[in-house]
């Protein structure tokens, strides 16, 4: 486990939107590990993620992006995994055995898939107006929901018995799946793993938005 950035102060930069879960979750990861960072909120409604500076950090022009100590990475996952094998406890985030490890790939699969076609496209739609299927998202996400919150019966996390990098991917569009017009309200074990992620100690939370639909 190394500690350059916490020894040194020099802070990892994070270029984000505020209201993104994919950049909450690096966040989030970023303040469990106590690494210090800073925050640069794009302008995207006016292209900055398209500006030949920033497309030098994140090819695609997508959000997150970090650069930390001249490395730049994008990709949200990509740094969940660089930074918990630079700073944290790789065995512990990633998993410890061959079956922990495979859990945690198979959730990270599930935050780009089932996760994001369902309660992160669902908060798309109500939050940024994007031209997806509303109900189909709702439906994704409840049926996705419905195999968590058995999942969840009985455990405390998703794919060990500690805090993950599958938790902390499936967090942000979960939590503030309401925003996008899919109710929590069946799923109390959905609600209380939120919760213990929510007491982890350098918990950091996304702002909450309101439907802007009423």
């Amino acid at each position: 486990m190394s500690d350059t950035n916490a020894r040194s102060g020099a802070p990892v930069t994070l270029y984000r939107n505020p209201k993104s879960g994919h950049c909450h979750r690096v966040e989030l990861m970023l303040s469990l590990l106590g690494i210090p960072y800073k925050t640069i909120d794009l302008d995207m409604g006016n292209g900055a993620h398209k500006a030949p500076e920033y497309l030098r950090i994140s090819p695609l022009g997508q959000v997150p992006a970090i650069e930390d100590n001249g490395v730049p990475l994008s990709d949200s996952s990509a740094i969940l995994t660089y930074l918990v094998e630079r700073y944290g406890d790789t065995a512990a985030w990633r998993g410890a055995d061959p079956v922990e490890k495979a859990e945690v790939q198979r959730w990270l699969s599930i935050a780009a898939g089932e996760i994001a076609a369902g309660p992160c496209a669902a908060r798309l739609v109500t939050l940024f107006g994007a031209n997806l299927d509303h109900e189909a998202a709702k439906v994704r996400a409840h049926t996705l929901f419905a195999v968590m919150e058995t999942h969840l019966t009985g455990r405390d996390w998703l794919a060990a018995a500690h805090p993950t990098l599958a938790d902390i991917a499936g967090y942000s569009y979960i939590a503030h799946a309401p925003e996008g017009g899919v109710s929590l309200s069946s799923y109390p074990s959905i609600r209380a793993w939120l919760g213990r992620i929510e007491a982890l100690p350098g918990f950091v939370g996304m702002a909450r938005s309101a439907d802007p639909r009423g």
